[in-house]
């Protein structure tokens, strides 16, 4: 029996509170106290062994901001379903993506990204793509939270790679930090291999081996 939602991609608005501060466009500074931390974007953190948390147990979440403000990523070893790319647009609460598009075509594979507002959409990409509201790790990856990605997609002119994800993770100013410190997560450098290639099943084991290399 195949879930159902009532999808709303996230309007860029709402992504920047999420974030806690305005995201710099294109030659804006950094918004200030905005401290860079560590792990840094584009890193991926693995649940601990000995994660409390049953909502993140065995979890594997790309990290996309974290900084003095907090920390925000897209949990990407749980996968849902596959469905066709016309189907999320017309389940987008924005009345316009009601109408069908002949042509769109295609399917995206759909994650539960966390447990954080799960009837948002991400869509975690390539960084060959840019659109409004898009998060770029410069050479990692990329995520957009606005129906256009999606028609993109569907027209054949959207990123290389990518897959849809419901719902995020999000952490408090040193919220993260300190987790990290009481060892419920570890961190390795994320890359397009583990974040869109690798089986799902297997992602925890194989993101937690090279953790152990890295060190």
């Amino acid at each position: 029996m195949q879930r159902s939602w009532t999808w709303r991609l996230a309007p860029a608005a709402f992504l920047l509170a999420v974030l806690g501060a305005a995201m710099p466009g294109p030659g804006d500074s950094p918004s200030p106290g905005a401290k860079p931390a560590d792990p840094p974007p584009g890193d991926l953190l693995i649940a601990s062994q000995t994660m409390g948390d049953p909502r993140f147990s065995h979890a594997v979440i790309l990290l996309l901001t974290h900084d003095s403000t907090g920390a925000f990523g897209i949990v990407i070893n749980r996968p849902i379903e596959e469905k066709p790319i016309a189907d999320i647009l017309a389940a987008t609460v924005n009345g316009k993506d009601k109408k069908a598009d002949p042509e769109i075509k295609g399917n995206i594979r759909i994650f539960a990204g966390g447990p954080v507002q799960p009837e948002l959409g991400f869509v975690v990409h390539t960084p060959d793509y840019k659109g409004e509201g898009t998060i770029t790790v410069p050479n990692i990856v990329a995520m957009t939270p606005t129906t256009e990605v999606l028609r993109d997609i569907g027209h054949h002119k959207g990123p290389a790679k990518y897959f849809f994800a419901l719902g995020y993770a999000g952490w408090g100013p040193g919220q993260l930090d300190d987790e990290i410190r009481h060892h419920d997560w570890f961190s390795t450098p994320g890359g397009p291999e583990l974040i869109f290639d690798d089986d799902r099943s297997e992602l925890w084991k194989h993101a937690l081996a090279r953790r152990t290399q890295d060190m």
